[in-house]
């Protein structure tokens, strides 16, 4: 989705965080673990894992949670096998999205995915026949009166950016995804908790929902995927209007 819906849909998911807690730390328990396979335990030489366990801490994970996530990473606790897996389907109006996957059991996520896209009007599409309009970006949503604009397109800029949008309410700010760990360091460094961190999917051209039913029944599937525990996160080709999304929350 654009940064524009990606901010409101962010506002509205902050409302139920509380009760998705769990699901929320299963998502970086198991990121950490990737992390932790990949570039090793220790954080200081491991970017990816640093910025996981901040991530990890502002959202309020255990100590314990997170030594357990890099120790099943690094082998200590058996031989779990963590796998990213990505799906591509269809909403309901032809929207296209991509859905994240990280498992311990594949057959179950794929099975649980398109249930979910059947279920909720959409269908699963096959491998690359969404991929090609989307990109991989680091994308950082921040709300206005956590910093200065000045300030942030500084610290942006120093860390190679390559793109501050401001809005009404947020910042965006897009990067390349080598520089996703940089960016996220410095602006922990400058005690700015973003309200959205992630490696995304940005779409390269979207599609814009004006109607209440559309924009239900989209948001409705994209939830529903979001509830699935092997989901790390949902992209789409949309863009809604902020009014529109709080239309439907309220």
């Amino acid at each position: 989705m654009s940064g524009h819906s990606k901010w409101a849909t962010t506002k509205r998911h902050k409302a139920v965080v509380d009760a998705k807690r769990g699901k929320i730390f299963s998502v970086i328990s198991k990121e950490i673990s990737l992390a932790t396979r990949d570039g090793g335990k220790d954080p200081e030489f491991n970017p990816r894992l640093r910025t996981l366990i901040t991530k990890a801490k502002q959202s309020n994970m255990p100590a314990d949670n997170i030594d357990r996530a890099i120790k099943k990473g690094a082998g200590e606790l058996g031989n779990v096998i963590i796998e990213e897996l990505l799906y591509e389907g269809y909403a309901p109006g032809g929207v296209g999205l991509i859905v994240e996957v990280t498992t311990d059991n594949k057959n179950r996520s794929a099975s649980e995915v398109r249930s979910t896209f059947s279920k909720r009007g959409g269908n699963l599409a096959g491998a690359g026949a969404l991929a090609f309009n989307f990109k991989r970006k680091g994308q950082f949503l921040i709300a206005k009166n956590k910093i200065e604009e000045d300030t942030l397109t500084e610290l942006a800029l120093e860390n190679d950016a390559e793109d501050i949008i401001v809005e009404s309410e947020h910042y965006e700010v897009v990067c390349e995804t080598s520089q996703y760990d940089t960016l996220a360091d410095a602006l922990n460094k400058a005690g700015v908790d973003a309200d959205s961190s992630e490696l995304a999917y940005l779409p390269s051209n979207v599609v814009t929902i004006k109607d209440e039913d559309s924009a239900r029944k989209i948001l409705k599937l994209v939830e529903s995927l979001e509830e699935l525990e092997d989901v790390k996160a949902v992209h789409g080709n949309y863009d809604m209007d902020e009014a529109l999304i709080e239309a439907i929350s309220g």
